[in-house]
């Protein structure tokens, strides 16, 4: 169990970002694409002596008109006893379906979540062992049919604990123990039953309680991280006053109605009507929309938005998935690369896209698949099905069919291993391309498996066997994402056409996420709110988060086109719509009541109370906004990512130098973070100490020599200081990092004004106006001067 949510991140600044570690994750704000503006960031009012922002100038000036409430009635959870009551139970299915409950009977779903049990892991604990880590060793014993752990616990110390239940079966077994008030916690020594080892599933880190990721942690909380997968119809109960659990659920383990629904309905009408031809009236059949649905309730990383999901719901109205973006949860082309669990990379597919489903693969009561090897790929690539390519193995693999090269899976379905033992296939069901691994270090199935071999080598082979074929939409998409990641030239162009040309709307979405920097372009702004309107409800609910920056400003547009999005058939967009417009959305409507939900649910996380906290924040309640944040840094005390948000808090609510402090404690978690020692050189310069906001600038350019703002702001610095020649100097190097800022050629062209360079200081400015042909402080510029 590694956490689902699940674990927040944001991107490095580098494209090599890392999986979670509690020690300080990196913080994006899952589901709901968080962002939040540091009053000192209109840095060049600033620099020129203007004063800072009040906060009211920082959340928006115009006045912002509430949305009405819709009055038609709105969505509640079941009432749990009512709920849980019409769950007949696994056994009562055997009578009937006895054939279908056998292949269930021992697979990884039944087995998902149980009680100890002797037979099964006596040999774990018995003979008792030891477990060394860095700092210290744990103890495994069991002692009359009581299974123990002892490790390093809450105190800092080593402590015994008692295992409750067991979770996951094969490639390995984890186990919980208690915690107080109602916690269960996933304990990192884990059991590999195939050979006989305990592992830690974190490898050799060492971590220590307190952190978020020690096993102690949020991180390794079964009642939030682990239980509605593992478990039937879930509540999670959590009571925020107390910081208590009083997680309860249908059924342990993942059960006959985890995937059918509640049935007790169905086996007292068999009972009633034994015997009878007709069909049973209280059974719904699903499409394959709640199929699909219904196995990514749990194969997905999601964000939860009202632990209430029942099979024959539509995933949307429960759960936010996380899709590529610009952190490195996936891979530009798709590729997993932190723990996603499937859903994501399937629905980005070819094969999703053509209508394939986990059933046609995978029998779905023993969730085996259906065929061994290259049988099962076959069942469609013969040229019988409709759309799907018709594949001679031999001729495309290269490779000797009864070899590991000669298998579909290995090329198009590489393996990832999570928690150190556990491999998993990717199902975006991918081409290999050693180009994309030599350009932008996604990896390739090819050197993979040679990893004697380099790209090139791969490279040259692809290119022999498969020629221009390689040259494909695919290729030009991931090469498009992987460039906007790192905001290189021509992204916006890019990722407009992709919007334009891509035939998946999983992809427009992706695209559309990626187009958050640009979306003060006019040419942006008109091409997402088109998107508000599409059919396809993710693409409208990432829209929707898309168009955050233009609300702040409080453009009319957005409540117009939002507001729409409010009554949305589908939770999801009405939440992300809500979102966009939380500073004045009614929290009695349908899309605020569904928003309020959503943040209350998850308030028992780090990024879940720091979404709160920013809620409050831009619908002016300070108060309550600082009791957010502040819990969000007590849930996870060594982030530094969360420190940086509750200073830029702290600075649009009037106290910078309280964010000055929060800035320095996230400098000593993470001194080698860029934005930090920017975001301080803001700070200094908004309290009046400009003799440090050079340096702190300097730091920032010396850790990303990519940061533009930094260089900018460093410019204007140095100006400011009487270094004309250095300001310039870090000005082009600001250029030639965004070449699509007018602001910086114009700004250069100002410094070179006042050192009377004249022809220098029109071309800056005509370069601004090359840009931006409207730039109206580069027009007036250049009227000083005739042109």
């Amino acid at each position: 169990m590694v956490p689902r949510e699940k674990t927040p991140a944001t991107p490095n600044k580098s494209t090599d970002n890392k999986a979670f570690s509690g020690r300080g994750q990196k913080v994006k704000l899952l589901g709901f694409a968080v962002v939040i503006i540091l009053v000192a960031a209109v840095v060049l009012a600033v620099f020129k002596g203007e004063g800072p922002s009040t906060p009211e100038n920082t959340v928006g000036t115009k006045k912002k008109t509430p949305v009405p409430v819709n009055k038609t009635a709105h969505w509640q959870p079941e009432e749990q006893s009512k709920a849980f009551a019409q769950y007949a139970g696994s056994k009562s299915c055997r009578e009937c379906h006895q054939a279908s409950y056998d292949l269930w009977l021992g697979s990884d779903h039944q087995l998902a979540e149980r009680l100890p049990d002797p037979k099964m892991d006596q040999e774990a604990f018995d003979p008792p062992r030891e477990f060394k880590h860095p700092s210290l060793t744990s103890d495994i014993t069991s002692k009359e049919d009581r299974f123990l752990i002892a490790t390093l616990g809450l105190s800092g110390k080593k402590e015994t604990f008692e295992v409750e239940r067991v979770i996951g079966e094969t490639p390995i077994r984890q186990y919980l123990v208690k915690l107080p008030r109602g916690r269960l916690q996933a304990v990192d020594l884990s059991h590999d039953p195939h050979n006989n080892e305990w592992f830690n599933v974190f490898g050799d880190e060492d971590r220590q309680a307190g952190e978020w990721g020690h096993w102690t942690g949020r991180g390794m909380n079964w009642n939030t991280q682990c239980a509605s997968c593992h478990n039937t119809r879930l509540r999670k109960n959590y009571d925020e006053a107390t910081d208590s659990y009083d997680t309860a659920m249908a059924e342990m383990s993942v059960s006959c109605e985890a995937c059918h629904g509640p049935m007790k309905a169905h086996v007292d009408w068999r009972k009633e009507f034994a015997g009878t031809s007709e069909k049973d009236p209280t059974l719904r059949k699903f499409d394959n929309t709640q199929w699909l649905a219904a196995c990514g309730k749990c194969h997905s990383r999601r964000t939860e938005l009202t632990g209430d999901f029942k099979p024959g719901d539509r995933y949307l109205d429960h759960f936010s998935h996380v899709i590529p973006d610009e952190s490195g949860i996936y891979y530009a082309d798709g590729q997993v690369r932190e723990e996603n669990y499937v859903l994501t990379s399937f629905l980005s597919s070819k094969m999703h896209h053509a209508g394939v489903r986990c059933m046609d693969c995978h029998e779905p009561h023993s969730a085996k698949i259906l065929q061994p090897g290259n049988a099962l790929c076959m069942r469609c690539h013969t040229g019988t099905y409709p759309n799907s390519p018709k594949i001679d193995p031999p001729t495309h693999t290269h490779h000797k069919l009864n070899g590991e090269g000669g298998q579909c899976v290995n090329c198009h379905m590489p393996q990832t291993t999570y928690m150190q033992r556990d491999p998993r296939r990717d199902h975006g069901f991918t081409i290999p391309d050693p180009l994309l691994t030599k350009e932008h270090g996604i990896p390739n199935a090819c050197n993979r498996c040679h990893t004697d071999k380099d790209t090139d080598w791969a490279i040259a082979a692809v290119d022999k066997w498969y020629g221009p074929r390689m040259d494909r939409p695919t290729r030009k998409r991931a090469q498009w994402i992987a460039k906007a990641r790192v905001g290189a030239p021509g992204s916006q162009e890019n990722l407009l056409q992709l919007l334009r040309e891509e035939k998946t709307p999983f992809w427009k979405a992706v695209a559309t996420e990626l187009l958050y920097p640009w979306t003060n372009d006019p040419e942006v702004t008109n091409q997402l709110l088109g998107n508000l309107s599409h059919t396809n409800a993710l693409l409208r609910g990432t829209t929707a988060r898309a168009l955050d920056p233009i609300a702040r400003r409080g453009d009319t547009r957005i409540d117009a086109a939002l507001g729409k999005l409010l009554d949305d058939p589908v939770r999801k967009v009405r939440v992300d719509a809500a979102w966009t417009l939380r500073d004045r959305v009614s929290p009695q409507s349908k899309a605020g009541e569904d928003l309020l939900r959503a943040l209350t649910y998850n308030v028992d996380m780090p990024t879940g109370a720091l979404q709160k906290g920013v809620y409050h924040l831009d619908r002016k309640e300070p108060e309550k906004a600082e009791h957010y944040f502040r819990l969000a840094i007590k849930l996870d005390n060594y982030s530094a990512p969360l420190r940086h948000e509750f200073a830029i808090a702290l600075s649009m609510m009037g106290r910078p130098n309280e964010a000055i402090d929060a800035l320095n404690e996230a400098i000593r978690l993470d001194p080698n973070e860029a934005e930090y020692h920017y975001k301080l050189a803001l700070a200094w310069n908004e309290t009046g100490q400009t003799d440090k906001t050079a340096p702190s600038l300097v730091k920032a350019v010396q850790l990303n020599p990519r940061h533009s703002r930094a260089w900018y702001n460093l410019g204007l610095a140095r100006n400011q200081a009487g270094q004309p020649e250095a300001a310039i100097a870090a000005l082009l190097k600001a250029e030639s990092v965004e070449q699509n800022d007018p602001s910086i050629p114009y700004a250069r062209a100002t410094i070179l004004a006042n050192l009377r360079r004249i022809p220098e200081a029109i071309e800056a400015a005509q370069r601004a106006l090359q840009i931006q042909p409207g730039y109206g402080a580069a027009l007036q510029f250049l009227q000083q001067f005739g042109l």
